[in-house]
């Protein structure tokens, strides 16, 4: 197999439009080789863009040639220069444009939690299908860009259609309607973009995407508090977020961290739901609770937001997620559908929804 030091000395041998090469020209980023296949971006100016587009089909082939490479994905990324310094003296710039309703969608709900690996995702195909299933009109924006899971999740697959090359015709199953950018990227191809990609993204999957009329949006945000969570509620108006933890010491310290993200945005937290709370013994029926119990519960009472639901940890939940058939339809009388069934119903008997 082809060594990183090889892949390096072929690159080396391509020169940029100056006459140096890219590798000392710092444009080669994220370079990876893996059994075989060789990953790598080239970074450029954005004024030059067009013009080194041979430079990266020469490196691409440059490498394709290297003994024990079987593919290559060399992909170019664009950066503007960096902006001038406001003019001081010439007064304070106009102020950008705060929040915005999106034509058709009446409430936006957020889905974030502070760390991943909460289940987060699957909490909001579940909630989202589940209010479906309540008669509300209910559209899921997959905001996790570097880790989208919903079309495998919600059991969607091929690329959105776009009619007049402007906007973008989500897709739709099990009632949900749904739009993710892992609908337009291969499913194991990673996404390698900087913050001012992500949130162009993220507005373009929230104002060029014909939602249609919904009642609400669910969001499932990715974890942490970044660009696309700021991007998020500085540009849209969210009605309020769902924060998911588990019950673990680790799991809640990143969950304050994304409470008082909101906090700070202005965005309302409708409240916290401790996932993987229980789990039952098939044997006996015994209820364990294998990461503590009571956590959740307690960081509500003292962030001063309810604690909306204890949801159980069971395989049925994974495996009908990742059958494309969340656990709501696909066994809908079960327990384990039954604790989001009554997730839904009472943000709906609240009014939250």
């Amino acid at each position: 197999m082809a060594t990183r030091d090889e892949v390096l000395a072929v690159l080396k041998k391509i020169k940029t439009l100056s006459g140096a090469d890219i590798v000392s020209a710092g444009m080669v980023k994220a370079l990876t080789v893996d059994e075989g296949t060789v990953r790598f971006v080239l970074e450029v100016p954005g004024a030059q863009a067009k013009a080194l587009e041979p430079v990266r089909a020469a490196a691409q082939a440059a490498v394709e040639a290297v003994r024990g490479v079987k593919n290559v994905s060399a992909v170019m990324t664009a950066h503007s220069a960096p902006a001038a310094p406001p003019d001081l003296k010439a007064g304070r710039a106009a102020e950008p444009k705060g929040p915005q309703k999106i034509p058709g969608i009446e409430k936006i709900i957020a889905v974030a939690s502070g760390k991943g690996g909460v289940g987060k995702s699957t909490i909001s195909v579940n909630l989202a299908v589940a209010l479906a299933a309540e008669g509300k009109r209910v559209g899921l924006l997959d905001a996790d860009v570097f880790g989208p899971s919903q079309p495998r999740m919600l059991g969607v697959s091929g690329r959105p259609a776009s009619p007049d090359g402007k906007t973008i015709l989500p897709l739709r199953n099990h009632g949900v309607t749904m739009m993710s950018i892992g609908l337009m990227t291969n499913e194991d191809e990673a996404v390698v973009w900087r913050g001012p990609m992500l949130m162009g993204a993220l507005q373009q999957m929230l104002n060029q995407v014909q939602w249609g009329a919904l009642d609400v949006l669910i969001v499932d945000l990715p974890p942490g508090t970044g660009d696309v969570q700021m991007t998020l509620a500085q540009k849209a108006e969210v009605d309020g977020a769902i924060i998911v933890s588990t019950p673990q010491d680790v799991a809640l310290i990143d969950a304050r961290k994304g409470i008082d993200m909101f906090n700070k945005l202005g965005t309302p937290v409708l409240g916290m739901i401790e996932n993987m709370s229980y789990q039952i013994c098939k044997e006996c029926g015994h209820k364990d609770h294998p990461f503590g119990h009571g956590g959740v519960a307690d960081e509500a009472a003292k962030m001063g937001v309810p604690l909306l639901a204890e949801l159980p940890l069971h395989i049925d939940i994974r495996i009908a997620s990742d059958s494309g058939a969340p656990i709501v339809v696909s066994k809908p009388d079960t327990p384990q559908a039954q604790a989001f069934r009554s997730l839904a119903k009472q943000l709906i008997k609240d009014g939250t929804l």
